[in-house]
C-alpha cells in the first residue's frame, strides 16, 4: 500500500488544541518524569537515586561488562 502524499492545500491549523490545554499536558509530562539528584561517582553525570550505588547508567554497564569478563577468564596456572 502507498502512503499519500502530503500536498501544500492539506495544511494543519496550528492551533487546533487549546494553548491551555497543551500547557497543562506539558506540565503534567514533567510532574511525572523521575527527578534526578545523585552524580555518578565515577564520571560526575546525572545517575538515578534508586540504585544502591550511584552510578550513570554507562558506568553501571561498563561494571557488569568487566564483571562478566573476568567470570569467563580462565586462572592462569603456574
Amino acid at each position: 500500500m502507498r502512503r499519500k502524499l502530503h500536498t501544500p492545500d492539506q495544511t494543519v491549523d496550528p492551533e487546533i488544541i487549546d494553548p491551555e490545554i497543551m500547557q497543562g499536558a506539558i506540565q503534567s509530562l514533567d510532574a511525572e518524569r523521575p527527578k534526578v539528584i545523585a552524580k555518578c561517582s565515577v564520571c560526575g553525570a546525572d545517575a538515578s537515586s534508586y540504585a544502591p550505588e550511584q552510578l550513570c547508567w554507562v558506568c553501571r554497564r561498563l561494571k557488569i561488562s568487566a564483571w562478566r569478563d573476568i567470570e569467563t577468564q580462565s586462572p592462569v596456572q603456574e
